[in-house]
C-alpha cells in the first residue's frame, strides 16, 4: 500500500485526503439533523474519492519523478485548484452564494489566512467545522512540505542557512542536486512523524477548552485554528468564547509551536542554537511581544489620565489583552483577546492597527504554519545591523559567536534582505493593483498586508472602521486570493519557479 502511494502524484493524494475530509462535516451535519448540509458533503466526498482513485490508477505507472521542483508546482496547484474541489459542497450547502465566493473562502482557509465572506450566523455549524478543517489541513500541509520539499531547495527560510547566495548558479545547482532525489520517501517519513504530534496537540487543546467551558464545536474549531494559525472561528473570535481568561491562557501556550521549528519533529534540521533559552527566534519573539505589550499598556495608561472615571486598576487586564493579541498576530493567527476591547474602552483610544500589522509582517518561526517575513530572517537582519554599527565604532573588531552566528550576520543577512525586499515589492505591487481596482489607500494597505501575511482577521482590527471582505468586488477578491497564495508559498519560491536554471535537468 505504501509503495503504491509513493508512486502516486502528490496532487492526487491531496485530492483523496480532501475528499475523505468531507465526511467529517457530513457526519456532524447528520448528527445535528442538518440533512441539507450533510448530503452535499457526503455525495461530493464519495464522488471525488472515486475520481481520485481512477486518476491514481491511471497515473501510478507513469507518474513523473517526485523531484522537489515538481512538488513546488504541486503546492501551487494545491492552493489554487484544490480549493475548487473543496468549494463544491460548500457552495451547495450555502444558500444565495456562488462558486467563486466558495472558492475564495476555501483559498482563504487552505492558506491559513482565515478571512471570510460570511457572517458567523449565516453559516451552519457544520460549515464552520469544514472551514476549520480545511485550515487545519492547510497548516499540516505546509508543515510537511517545509521540511520535505522546501528544505532541499533552500527555500521557506532554509535559504538563511544555505552556503551560497540565492540567485547564483551555484545556489540553484545545489537545489537541483538535493532535490533530484525522490522526495516521496521524505514526504511519507515526515507525515508519519508530524501527524501524531499535530493531531495530539489539537486534541489536547480541544479538551482543555472544553474543560474551560467552551461548547464542543467552538472548542474544536479554535483548537484547529490555533495549531494551523488560521484564525477561523465559528463565533467571530475567541473574545466571544465562554471560556474567557482560562481559554485564552490555554491558547497562549499553544501559540508557542508557531514560533520555532524546534518544537516539531524534524526541527533539528533548522536550529540556530543548541539550547532552548538562547534560540534566536524565541528570544526575538519574547522581546517583540513583551515590548509591544508594555508600550501599549503605557499608551493606555497615559490616556487614562485624561479620561474621566478611568480606573488604573484595569492595567493588568489591558496588559493581558495586549500580550495575548500581540502573540496571536505575531503567529499570524489573528485572534484578539476580550481584554483587548476592554483596554480600548478603558483608555478611550482607538485600535493600534499599525502595531498589529507590523507584528503580522514579522510573522512566526521559519518552516512552521505561520506567514510573514519570519523571525529568523528578521533576526539575521538585526544581527547584521548590530555588527555594522560595531564596526563603525571599532573598525578592527572581530566578533565571534560560532559558525552559525557568523553565517547569519553575513550570508544569512544578505539572503534575508533579498527576501524582505521581495516581500516589500509584493506589497507595493498588490497595493497598486488594488488601487486600480478602486480601493482607497488605507483599505488597500491593510487588506494587502492581511492577505500577504496570511492574517485575515487583521482586516477587522487594523482599520479605524472594520473592513469587510464580503463587500469587495470580484476583481479585488481575485487579486487578494492570489496574494494569499503568494504569501503562503513565499516570493522566493515563485522566483525559483521562474528561474531558467531551476528547470535544467
Amino acid at each position: 500500500m505504501l509503495a503504491l502511494l509513493h508512486r502516486l502524484p502528490i496532487f492526487v493524494i491531496l485530492m483523496g485526503i480532501g475528499a475523505l475530509a468531507m465526511y467529517l462535516p457530513a457526519a456532524h451535519a447528520l448528527a445535528v439533523r442538518e440533512h441539507d448540509v450533510a448530503r452535499p458533503f457526503f455525495y461530493t466526498g464519495t464522488l471525488f474519492l472515486f475520481v481520485s482513485a481512477l486518476i491514481g490508477l491511471a497515473t501510478a505507472a507513469n507518474a513523473p519523478g517526485h523531484v522537489a521542483r515538481n512538488q513546488l508546482l504541486t503546492l501551487l496547484g494545491a492552493f489554487t485548484l484544490l480549493p475548487l474541489m473543496l468549494a463544491i459542497p460548500f457552495n451547495e450547502a450555502v444558500p444565495d452564494t456562488g462558486l467563486f465566493n466558495s472558492w475564495w473562502e476555501m483559498v482563504s482557509a487552505l492558506t491559513t489566512t482565515g478571512g471570510t465572506l460570511y457572517a458567523p450566523e449565516r453559516l451552519e455549524p457544520s460549515l464552520h467545522l469544514w472551514r476549520a478543517t480545511v485550515g487545519w489541513l492547510g497548516g499540516f500541509l505546509m508543515l510537511v512540505m517545509a521540511i520535505a520539499v522546501l528544505a532541499p531547495l533552500r527555500l521557506g527560510g532554509f535559504e538563511v542557512f544555505a552556503g551560497t547566495e540565492i540567485g547564483s548558479s551555484s545556489f540553484f545547482s545545489a537545489a537541483r542536486r538535493d532535490g533530484v532525489a525522490d522526495t516521496s520517501v521524505r514526504l511519507g517519513h515526515y507525515v508519519l512523524r508530524l501527524l501524531p504530534v499535530y493531531t495530539g496537540l489539537t486534541l489536547v487543546l480541544w479538551i482543555l477548552l472544553l474543560i474551560a467551558g467552551d461548547p464542543s464545536l467552538v472548542a474544536l474549531c479554535h483548537a484547529m485554528s490555533v495549531l494551523a494559525t488560521s484564525g477561523i472561528s465559528p463565533i467571530g473570535g475567541v473574545d466571544a468564547a465562554p471560556s474567557g481568561f482560562a481559554g485564552e491562557a490555554f491558547l497562549l501556550v499553544f501559540f508557542l509551536p508557531a514560533l520555532s521549528r524546534r518544537f516539531w519533529p524534524g526541527g533539528g534540521e533548522l536550529r540556530a542554537s543548541d539550547k532552548l533559552w538562547n534560540d534566536p527566534e524565541l528570544v526575538l519573539a519574547a522581546t517583540l511581544v513583551l515590548s509591544v505589550s508594555l508600550l501599549l499598556v503605557l499608551r493606555h495608561w497615559i490616556a487614562t489620565l485624561e479620561v474621566s472615571g478611568a480606573q488604573p486598576a484595569a492595567a493588568f487586564s489591558a496588559f493581558w489583552g495586549a500580550l495575548f493579541t500581540a502573540l496571536s498576530f505575531l503567529t499570524t493567527t489573528g485572534f484578539d483577546s476580550s481584554a483587548w476591547g476592554e483596554a480600548r474602552q478603558w483608555s478611550g483610544l482607538p485600535t493600534s492597527g499599525l502595531v498589529l500589522a507590523g507584528l503580522a509582517i514579522v510573522g512566526g518561526g521559519v518552516a512552521t504554519t505561520t506567514g510573514g517575513v519570519r523571525l529568523l530572517r528578521v533576526y539575521a537582519l538585526l544581527r547584521h545591523g548590530e555588527r555594522e554599527l560595531q564596526k563603525m565604532i571599532y573598525p578592527r573588531s572581530v566578533l565571534g559567536g560560532g559558525a552559525v552566528e557568523r553565517h547569519l550576520r553575513r550570508e544569512g543577512a544578505y539572503i534575508a534582505w533579498v527576501f524582505f525586499m521581495l516581500f516589500a515589492l509584493a506589497i507595493a505591487v498588490v497595493m497598486g493593483a488594488l488601487s486600480l481596482a478602486g480601493l482607497d489607500f488605507e483599505p488597500a494597505t491593510i487588506l494587502t498586508i492581511a492577505a500577504l501575511s496570511n492574517t485575515g482577521p487583521l482586516a477587522d482590527l487594523a482599520a479605524s472602521v472594520p473592513l469587510s471582505w464580503a463587500e469587495l468586488d470580484t476583481s479585488t477578491k481575485f487579486i487578494l486570493a492570489m496574494t494569499m497564495v503568494l504569501g503562503r508559498l513565499e516570493t522566493l519560491a515563485i522566483v525559483a519557479l521562474f528561474n531558467p536554471e531551476f528547470w535544467r535537468s
